[in-house]
Parts: C-alpha cells; sequence; structure tokens
C-alpha cells in the first residue's frame, strides 16, 4: 500500500515539473526543491524494490521489529543505512543501482533546445563539452543517460559539416543546434534520470557573464 502511494506521488512530483518546465528560469529554487523531492522519492521506491527482490517476508526480522524496533531503526546486514541518510541515497540512486520493482526497461529521449537564436555568438559547443569533454562525461555519469549534441554546428569542422549534410544519418544538421538525451533505464526511474540530465544541461546553457572593474576608476 506504501509502495502504491509512493509511486503515485512521484508520477505527481514528474507531472508537476514537466508543467514548470516554461518557469525554470523564473523559479530556479522551486524546481531545485522539486527535482530533490523527486530523487528521494526516487530513491526510497527503488530500496524498497530492492527489498522485496531479496525475498524478505512480513515475518522476517527486517519487517517485524527488526527495522523499526523501539521506534528506532537496527542494521540488519547494512540494509538499514540506505534508509538512514536520504543525501547518501540520493547519491546512491544517481550513481546508476539498477534496482526495479517490475524489471521492466525502457528507452526514451528528450530533445533539450540550445538558445543560439539569443545568444548566436556564444561558444554552446565547447560550454556543454568543458575541458576534454569532462562537463558531458559528467553529466552521462551522474544521470546514466547518454548526451548528444545535434543539429548545425555540432561538427568542428565547418567543411566537414557541410560535406556530411543531407547524407543519411545526418539529417540533424539540417536542424538548429540541440541536445538529444537518450536513456535505456528502468521504467521506475528513467523520467527522474531524463529530468536530472535536463537541469544539469540548462544549467550549463545558460551563458557566463563576466563583469570587469576598471580598478582605475575606483
Amino acid at each position: 500500500m506504501v509502495l502504491c502511494l509512493s509511486t503515485r506521488y512521484l508520477a505527481e512530483l514528474l507531472a508537476e515539473r514537466h508543467k514548470l518546465n516554461p518557469f525554470v528560469p523564473v523559479l530556479p529554487h522551486s524546481i531545485r526543491l522539486l527535482n530533490q523531492e523527486i530523487l528521494r522519492v526516487s530513491t526510497l521506491l527503488e530500496n524498497a524494490s530492492l527489498l522485496n527482490q531479496s525475498g524478505f517476508e512480513h515475518g522476517s526480522p527486517l519487517t517485524s521489529g527488526g527495522l523499526y524496533s523501539n521506534g528506532a531503526a537496527t542494521d540488519m546486514n547494512g540494509w538499514t543505512s540506505a534508509f538512514q541518510s536520504e543525501s547518501s541515497s540520493a547519491y546512491s540512486w544517481l550513481g546508476g543501482s539498477q534496482g526495479s520493482s517490475s524489471g521492466l526497461i525502457v528507452k526514451k529521449t528528450m530533445r533539450v533546445d540550445i538558445p543560439v537564436d539569443k545568444y548566436p555568438t556564444y561558444n554552446f559547443v565547447g560550454r556543454i563539452l568543458g575541458p576534454r569533454g569532462n562537463s558531458l562525461k559528467r553529466v552521462e555519469a551522474t544521470t546514466d543517460c547518454r548526451v548528444l549534441i545535434r543539429g548545425r554546428g555540432s561538427i568542428k569542422d565547418p567543411a566537414r559539416e557541410e560535406m556530411m549534410r543531407g547524407k543519411p544519418g545526418y539529417e540533424h544538421l539540417n536542424e538548429p543546434l540541440h541536445i538529444l538525451v537518450e536513456a535505456e533505464l528502468p521504467v521506475e526511474i528513467i523520467d527522474a534520470r531524463l529530468m536530472q540530465a535536463r537541469e544539469i544541461l540548462e544549467d550549463l546553457l545558460r551563458p557566463m557573464v563576466c563583469f570587469y572593474i576598471d580598478i582605475s576608476s575606483i
């Protein structure tokens, strides 16, 4: 019953996050708090799934007094440690724990547009990739998603891009610069992972503003 309610609650959180997407620039703190709650609930669901898969029944010490004996959690072979620290379990969830109550693996693709029309001279590709591609690698490692830069300007060599334009597999070169995020994960967590990837990428897509102060005028 609790698992069912938590699943419904997670679905409601994801629906709210989707509705708030247009307001990310004006509600950054609200979005961040909502994402944290999505991560927390997803983690609890996944931990509950792991407990179910391990074969514990209602009569086991873990479920009958062992976990909540005298109102306090006790450590049963390390199983309760994930419940004692939400922040620790959240990072574990982001790092790629593959527990799933249904075992159903699904594949989804999400598109993130790059605001090249607003900032035509900004080096978005370099910003996304980072030094030696480390920024993009961190996004992929954190979310278990694959990140692809697509569209006009996605190929470093303009001459090669022009040569490849129109060829099979390169149809995206006729589209504006954008990002594709691909995920193949358990159905219970894939939406939350994609949301996390979107949040990180949208942070990277905010042009950095540098302020210069003429100290001679001070």
